[in-house]
């Protein structure tokens, strides 16, 4: 072998092992937390598996989600159940590394079982939607009529939580109220919503109306309690079938109009999803924010410490962030919110003020269970 041949050998060798050196340098640092990895900053890939409520469904479906959350090392599997059986799937050895539950009471419940389990969490608030009722302009425009509700902006209407919920319980009908014309039926007064026994969002509409019937004050005691949802339970009653899911009611309104829904009790993210997804809404849909009203927080509940790093990314990216917004969720920057909410053409409460919370989740669970057992007669 001469000089040249050897030295063309020796720089096919070099380049061979360099060729490794560098794809088992690269390589492990992208998958584990390495001397490699550490240097290059790139980080750990951790795999989660987490229960999440539907409101998220669609927002974990998202491949730009799935990237974001990619790029901070984290890969996460979710399966969705209803936020009131979470709490059932804490057990030792066997709790999944995060709960995603809506609203802060399914949340409470969730920590209160981890805690009687030995089990560790962690709570995270990322972002949240208001409770609101929506409607038509010719409805709004009715309850303006007899002192019920006010047009705060255009297309934006406030309604008295406590003059409504009266009006319903004396029974009244669309008919008999005055500027009726335009919407002159023989229709009981009643807000559509999702069945108590399985959503949250009738959870919420019960606890506003907790709130109303018993004068303005805060459902504290059981016996209270207990009273008070013995009144409630008509007005689910009196609606008929309910939905399961808030979804199927929203589409009950979206779809078939003011004839079968003209008061629907749900989200706001639902609304500005659907203003998103259509490029705006019907000319005499409006939103109602029920004074006072509630936020449905969707809490993140961490129960190991690598879902910490979720709950973080969650609420303190701005990808992450701005995407939620995209789902119609508020976020801490309430000018974003209000932003796509323009361009999607709905108009929204930019500042909402007058909140209240719900009841603990035992009084919530109590007065579920009387509404349940009435039901069923």
């Amino acid at each position: 072998m001469n000089n040249a041949t050897k030295a063309l050998v020796t720089l096919v060798l070099l380049a061979a092992f360099a060729g490794a050196a560098y794809f088992s340098f690269f390589k492990t640092g992208q998958s584990a937390d390495t001397p490699a990895g550490k240097l290059l900053g790139t980080p750990q890939t951790v795999e989660l598996t987490g229960l999440i409520a539907l409101d998220v469904e669609p927002y974990f479906a998202d491949l730009r989600v799935q990237k974001a959350l990619a790029e901070q090392g984290l890969v996460v599997n979710v399966k969705r159940v209803g936020s009131r059986d979470m709490a059932n799937r804490v057990v030792p050895g066997q709790t999944p590394d995060f709960f995603f539950p809506s609203g802060v009471v399914a949340a409470n419940q969730i920590a209160d079982a981890a805690k009687k389990a030995n089990v560790g969490s962690t709570s995270y608030s990322p972002f949240y939607t208001p409770m609101v009722v929506a409607s038509w302009t010719p409805i709004a425009q009715i309850l303006a009529a007899n002192g019920m509700a006010t047009e705060a902006s255009p297309k934006v209407w406030r309604v008295d939580l406590a003059k409504l919920t009266q009006l319903m319980l004396d029974k009244k009908r669309w008919k008999d109220l005055k500027g009726a014309s335009s919407y002159e039926v023989n229709k009981s007064v009643l807000v559509s919503t999702t069945d108590v026994r399985k959503s949250n969002s009738a959870a919420m509409y019960l606890a506003l109306t907790s709130y109303a019937i018993n004068g303005g004050d805060l459902v504290t005691d059981r016996t209270t309690a207990q009273k008070v949802a013995l009144r409630v339970t008509e007005l689910f009653k009196r609606q008929g079938y309910q939905e399961n899911y808030v979804n199927g009611n929203f589409d009950d309104y979206a779809s078939i109009g003011i004839g079968k829904t003209p008061l629907a009790f749900i989200y706001e993210n639902q609304m500005l999803s659907y203003a998103l997804a259509k490029k705006g809404v019907g000319p005499d849909m409006v939103l109602m924010y029920p004074q006072p009203t509630l936020f449905n927080k969707v809490v993140f509940v961490a129960t190991s410490e690598r879902a910490k790093k979720l709950g973080d990314a969650l609420t303190t990216s701005p990808v992450l962030q701005r995407l939620a917004v995209e789902y119609g969720f508020r976020i801490a920057d309430t000018a974003q919110f209000v932003q796509v909410a323009q361009s999607a053409g709905l108009a929204v409460e930019e500042r909402i003020t007058q909140v209240i919370d719900p009841p603990s989740f035992e009084l919530m669970a109590e007065m579920i269970d009387v509404i349940s057992r009435q039901m069923e007669h």
